[in-house]
């Protein structure tokens, strides 16, 4: 059989990396190694910290940003966490959601509420050490992101048409397959605009 008539799918073709590639490969090295800097940075004294003055400087805006933009990244990825679970729980089990649904309402207090009690609780766990401010500070930034990411994906999971749930169990798809297959794709679109909300909101934190 000649080449030309086997099918595009069936033909390998020799992968050669491009030009892209390679910015990509920098960018996520550089990224690496901010991330373990920053990560260094955690154990550092919380009063030698205190005791640094604030730069003014346009240069100093980059750092700062970074930093921040770190923040928000890290509380965003324990939204999704949070969100997968908790609201895949209260979307699923009848006796959960009459609990869960209702305490998400009273969650979205905790920004306020909370703030001074969250403070000293994060602070106290680490005594001294910037890893305290850094845990308060991401989790304010995730109680301004989980809740309305979580009623997103509730809400989705409550709404996918019973023609999907049936061609999912054709498919003989198992509970995690399920899950990422079918619940968190038609769940996407809204859960990447609450995302977007999620990230804007959190810059006020």
């Amino acid at each position: 059989m000649r080449l030309d008539r086997l099918p595009i799918s069936v033909l390998r073709t020799r992968y050669v990396p491009s030009g892209w590639d390679l910015l990509a490969f920098i960018l996520v090295f550089a990224f690496l190694v901010y991330v373990g800097q920053a990560a260094r940075g955690l154990t550092g004294s919380l009063a030698h910290l205190e005791a640094t003055p604030i730069s003014l400087a346009p240069s100093a805006l980059i750092g700062y940003s970074a930093h921040t933009a770190l923040r928000m990244l890290v509380a965003m990825l324990a939204s999704l966490l949070f969100t997968f679970t908790y609201a895949t729980l209260a979307a699923k089990s009848r006796r959960a959601e009459v609990i869960l649904v209702p305490l998400l309402d009273f969650l979205q207090s905790v920004p306020i509420l909370g703030f001074s009690f969250t403070i000293l609780f994060f602070l106290q766990l680490t005594p001294g050490r910037v890893a305290g401010a850094e845990m308060a500070a991401v989790f304010l930034i995730f109680t301004s992101q989980a809740w309305n990411m979580a009623f997103s994906f509730y809400h989705s999971l409550r709404s996918i048409p019973d023609e999907l749930v049936e061609a999912a169990r054709n498919f003989q798809l198992g509970p995690w397959m399920r899950f990422w297959r079918l619940e968190v794709l038609f769940a996407m679109p809204a859960l990447i605009w609450n995302m977007m909300m999620s990230m804007s909101g959190g810059w006020f934190f």
